[in-house]
């Protein structure tokens, strides 16, 4: 008997997945648990559709992420950044990821989720700074980043 799985089953397959099992196990156990569906024609349609509905639009994130990398690293974006500091430059205090961000969406209205930008060490001095950014798991941009005294 054939099956699409509807999650995860061990030792089975993954959620999505279309699996030959004996008919008492699929009709008895993942049937009737609602760990699967019976593949009939019709169920492989809505699959192969559901399937190519992801993939479109996971082909739109990622153009989406190109665009805002192209917007981030434009020669113009150089996100300043106001700090107090002492006489020899360093911050009282640090700059963080979320002030970045912040500043990001004020001075450009590009809005980044502060949990993307890839802030090693938070920033304690004042400067120029190229800052990581993970926009999609395939494009990363850099962020200029100019800390400036208040």
């Amino acid at each position: 008997m054939k099956v699409i799985l509807l999650e995860d089953v061990k030792k089975q397959g993954k959620k999505g997945q279309v699996i030959e099992v004996s008919d008492g196990y699929g009709r008895n156990y993942l049937i009737k648990n609602g760990l699967a569906k019976e593949a009939t024609k019709g169920a492989l349609n809505q699959l192969r559709a559901k399937e190519k509905a992801n993939q479109k639009q996971a082909e739109e994130e990622l153009e989406q992420a190109k665009q805002l990398k192209k917007e981030i690293e434009a020669d113009d974006t150089v996100v300043k950044v106001k700090a107090k500091s002492g006489e020899d430059g360093r911050l009282f205090g640090t700059i963080t990821s979320k002030q970045i961000a912040e500043n990001l969406e004020d001075q450009f209205k590009i809005k980044v989720d502060r949990r993307k930008i890839d802030l090693a060490n938070n920033l304690a001095a004042l400067g120029n700074y190229q800052v990581p950014v993970k926009l999609h798991p395939e494009v990363e941009a850099k962020i200029y980043v100019h800390v400036i005294e208040e």
